[in-house]
């Protein structure tokens, strides 16, 4: 990523598609030109994309259906693993459309905001677009009719939660909606089951802020314990022979972990079998951080899918974040510190109780259990980029000393890092 320079051009925040099962279907990507007016090398822009969301082999609807029971229609956001870009610049928008309709590199769902849409001259862009085999979608309810020569072209209309007055009514008998409806502004998980009642197909945001009900006994979930347990081992730094039998008395933790190890995200060239083979080839320092991976994603309530992934984009962040520090035990803190900046909602215990049992260093524990940690700033700079917040961003860079160019390549290099684990 270091060496495309349209990754200074530009300030990017990402959020997730959730469909109605709360799986993570796609990515939204909010862009912003780094400085107001510019208009950045879109062509470049879109390769550079590409490179993190590739298209697939082969291609893989993604189906979201409406809440309407026997409606007959079924909507997609797109094939493989989606990317939805929301560029925040109406020169830079029209800059794109033209850039991935002369020479299409990437498969994207285009979000166009509706007041946008009236425009003669872009309506014929548009439908150039959708006819190189991008799907669109409108943001926000048009004023007036779109045109019909139009209808085909969306896929879907992005209207903010809060915003949308709609019931969740079916469809009139005999009438199928062409333009299923996504909720942007999920913030919390009531959000998204609102979202869903209402007949959304799907949910754009993050739900991880509002209450969260804490553990009656504080104990640990059973399944989780023999995660801790080989944490705690490999924490002391133990002899693999003392922690095989962790392993052995939970099968399901062996393949996951093996299952891990042996991911592109780790790029080994041959395949680890055992554990002891692990442990040898990567040494407790790279176990710990996927182990702390495996604590993260431990939880089998659907409703908690969005909390699993923003964690491991969090981890990821944080570490590309530390690069330039050249420190190796800062940046393993740091993703570790990302990847259990949600642990809290996720095992619901306050993080004083939560981290008595999970062994973490100290200046991660301080960093999540009290506002003023030494990654308290770099977990603020990482909230503003799920925020899609440019004011913030800017501001947490410059609180680290790094330039806003340089948090968009760590945001990019993170999500292409996540996306192996996919």
């Amino acid at each position: 990523m270091q060496e495309h320079p349209v990754l200074g051009q530009v300030i990017v925040g990402y959020s997730p598609m959730m469909d109605r099962q709360r799986s993570v279907v796609a990515t939204r990507l909010t862009i912003f030109p780094e400085q107001p007016g510019a208009v950045p090398d879109a062509a470049a822009l879109l390769a550079a994309i590409a490179l993190v969301f590739p298209a697939p082999a082969e291609s893989l609807s993604i189906s979201l259906r409406p809440m309407e029971a026997g409606a007959g229609v079924t909507a997609t956001v797109g094939t493989g693993t989606p990317v939805m870009l929301n560029v925040a610049s109406e020169a830079l928008l029209d800059a794109v459309i033209a850039a991935a309709t002369a020479a299409p590199v990437l498969h994207m769902l285009l979000e166009v905001p509706a007041f946008l849409v009236d425009d003669p001259v872009r309506g014929l862009a548009l439908r150039a677009l959708h006819k190189a085999g991008h799907a669109l979608a409108i943001t926000g309810r048009p004023v007036t009719e779109l045109p019909r020569e139009l209808l085909p072209c969306f896929r879907h209309a992005i209207v903010d939660l809060h915003d949308d007055r709609r019931t969740g009514s079916p469809a009139p008998a005999g009438v199928a909606r062409l333009i299923t409806t996504v909720h942007s502004g999920v913030r919390t998980l009531a959000d998204v089951e609102a979202s869903i009642k209402r007949g959304a197909v799907g949910a754009i945001g993050w739900p991880v802020e509002g209450e969260f009900a804490a553990s009656a006994k504080g104990a640990m979930a059973p399944g989780l314990r023999g995660v801790v347990d080989l944490m705690k081992l490999v924490d002391r730094e133990e002899p693999a022979e003392r922690m095989e039998p962790v392993l052995k008395f939970d099968p399901t933790l062996a393949f996951r972990l093996l299952r891990y190890i042996n991911s592109a995200a780790f790029g080994l060239r041959v395949e680890v079998t055992s554990f002891k083979h692990a442990l040898m080839l990567l040494g407790y320092s790279r176990l710990k951080r996927w182990l702390a991976l495996l604590l993260a994603g431990a939880s089998k309530d659907a409703a908690l899918r969005p909390l699993m992934h923003a964690a491991v984009r969090r981890g990821f962040l944080m570490e590309e974040l530390a690069r330039g520090s050249g420190d190796d035990e800062m940046r393993s803190e740091m993703f570790i510190c990302g990847v259990f900046s949600l642990l809290d909602r996720m095992l619901l215990q306050p993080f004083p109780e939560l981290l008595k049992n999970v062994p973490v260093p100290e200046r991660v524990q301080a960093s999540l259990a009290t506002d003023n940690g030494p990654y308290t700033p770099h977990l603020d700079l990482v909230r503003a980029v799920e925020q899609g917040s440019p004011v913030d961003i800017r501001s947490g860079a410059e609180r680290l000393l790094i330039a806003p160019g340089e948090v968009t390549r760590a945001t990019f290099a993170a999500l292409a890092a996540a996306r192996t684990l996919d």
